[in-house]
């Protein structure tokens, strides 16, 4: 696969039933999520994935929602405003 066609990863966090949270974390891990966080008090995971492989992540049963990270970037303290 050419560096052009690789599918870039995005880090997506992941809403999970929380009475089968075991079993969606490892199917997840099985078409590509490589975990970062896990919160299963909350039914939560978070990781990156391919995007291209956000639809099969998204089409597992037991995965409620997987919405990608927003990075918002402040200036530093001080700097000017436009």
């Amino acid at each position: 696969m050419s560096e052009a066609s690789a599918s870039r990863p995005v880090g997506v966090v992941v809403a999970v039933d929380l009475d089968r949270y075991a079993q969606v974390m490892e199917a997840a891990r099985r078409v590509g999520l490589v975990v970062t966080s896990e919160q299963p008090v909350l039914g939560t995971l978070a990781g990156t994935i391919a995007d291209d492989r956000l639809p099969a992540l998204e089409a597992l049963e037991g995965v409620e929602a997987v919405d990608r990270e927003h990075v918002i970037r402040l200036p530093p303290p001080g700097s000017p405003t436009r």
